[in-house]
Order: C-alpha cells, then structure tokens, then sequence
C-alpha cells in the first residue's frame, strides 16, 4: 500500500463520494476506484458500500481509518525528520488564519521558540478550508483556526474568543453610511457570511484588502473604517489613533487548535495547550 491511497481513501470518507473524493485529490474518478480498489485487495477486505447517493464505509473501514490518518502523518513527519539538523529533536509544522496571526500568533512564536530550542517549526498562513484539508489529510501538526469542522481522529482545544469590532480613523459612522471610507478586510469565510448577513448592500465595496495589517495602515493615513480584531487595534484605541464605533455590530468567533487525537499527549497536544496558556496571558 502506497500513502496516495491512503490519501484517496481519507479522502472519499470526508467526501462520501468517489467524484468529490477524485477532486479532492486532484485525480479523475477512475484513478480514485483504481486506488481504493486496490486497497481493498491488498487489505482483504471491502471499506466502502458503494450505492447510487454515496460510499460509505464498511466494519472493516471503519476500523481501517485510524490507521489510514497514522500513516499519512507518519508519513508526513518522516519528510520532515529526514532533513532536521542534529540538535533538533521534532519537527511541527503549523498551519493557522490570516486572521490569527496579527495580534497572536506573531506575538506566541517567540516564547514558543524559547520554551522548545530543540524544536524545527515551519509556519504558514491559510484559509479555513485549506487548514480543514490539510490537519485532516496529516499534512498539519496543528491547526490554529475559527470553527473547525468536526472529523474523526481529531481534537479541537478552543483558545480564546475573538470579537470583531468596527474601528475608524475619522469622524464616520455605520458601513452603511461610509461610502468610499469602508473598507472591507478578509478576515475569512466565518467574517464574511457574518458581515454579508450583517450589511448586504456592501458585499462588493470600492476598496477591500486581503492582508489585515494593510488595512491598519490604511486606517492610519487616511480617514477610514474597518472591521478588525478588538485585539489588534487595543493600542491604537487606546492612544486615540483609532475610535471605536459603538453602534455598529460585534462578529465573535471562538478561535481553536486542531490537532490529532493520538497527539493529545504528544508534542502537538503540549504546543496546543501552550497556545492557550500564551492566549489567556495576552488578556
């Protein structure tokens, strides 16, 4: 068995079907039967009940999938293991929002770093669905992210709750009285369907930003409003640079690490509650 079709199989479980599973893994339909077809011979055993509406897994499946999400995490910390300089013990490779990175996770890196000097840490930044695809195919140690959607082998450690608020640097109102002042930061899907519920008429205005520190820079030099992270703009409120507008809406989101439920007690697990350690010291 190959860890491709360890991938496929993963794949059509949280898709339910061959067609999406295919997509997915960016293969046609007929190399995802070939794959699971396959497995099932080398196995012994059928893993999936396969009708008109879906595939759905079998006894044998069922118990099959636990060992399929090892083997692609195994799988996935051996390339990472190979390349680790003699000091270094682990490798943990975390994968987090846009949106948790300013005024978080930029913040905790550095302690991080300190408390575990044997430690190789590789970051990045991704969506939401993205950091799903990723913790659930192994490819993540750790997932830092809003509204992590439930899967099985995994555990969610919720950090802190993160409130939204709408901050300006002017004498300016609601969105909706704005005009060209608006500006629309993509904080992620979770902001977006609140705020599209919240003000619909401004689903497109004349300027958004994709990156929130852009848009505190923005905000600084020239009179404008946007949503953002009370914690990212709490020193500028403070000083008087930014002003908070009461009226308008708050967006709250509970913010969590996601990691495997066998790394509870495993590095993954440790960083995890040190997470919310450094999380609970920044309120």
């Amino acid at each position: 068995m190959d860890i491709e079709q360890a991938r496929t199989f993963l794949a059509v479980v949280e898709t339910g079907t061959f067609f999406d599973a295919a997509k997915k893994v960016h293969v046609t339909q007929s190399t995802v039967s070939m794959r699971i077809r396959t497995l099932e011979q080398q196995l012994g055993q059928v893993l999936f009940d396969r009708s008109k509406s879906g595939a759905a897994l079998t006894n044998a499946g069922h118990h099959f999938l636990k060992h399929a999400q090892l083997l692609v995490r195994t799988w996935a910390q051996a390339k990472l293991d190979v390349g680790l300089p003699v000091p270094i013990r682990a490798a943990l490779e975390i994968g987090a929002a846009p949106s948790l990175w300013d005024g978080y996770l930029m913040g905790a890196l550095p302690e991080l770093m300190e408390t575990l000097p044997d430690v190789a840490i590789r970051a990045s930044a991704a969506s939401s669905e993205a950091l799903s695809q990723e913790i659930e195919e192994g490819d993540l140690d750790l997932a830092i992210m809003y509204q992590p959607r439930r899967a099985s082998g995994l555990s969610a450690l919720q950090l802190f709750q993160d409130e939204f608020v709408l901050v300006s640097s002017g004498p300016i109102g609601l969105p909706n009285k704005l005009g060209d002042a608006y500006v629309l930061i993509d904080w992620g899907p979770e902001f977006k369907a609140e705020h599209l519920l919240n003000f619909p008429e401004l689903d497109a205005p004349r300027l958004q930003l994709g990156i929130g520190t852009l848009g505190l820079q923005y905000l600084k030099s020239i009179p404008s409003a946007g949503y953002f992270p009370k914690r990212v703009v709490e020193a500028e409120l403070r000083s008087g640079q930014l002003s908070l507008i009461k009226e308008a809406p708050r967006f709250a989101f509970a913010a969590y690490a996601v990691f495997a439920q066998d790394d509870e007690s495993e590095l993954p697990g440790q960083v995890a509650r040190m997470f919310r350690s450094i999380a609970r010291s920044f309120g």
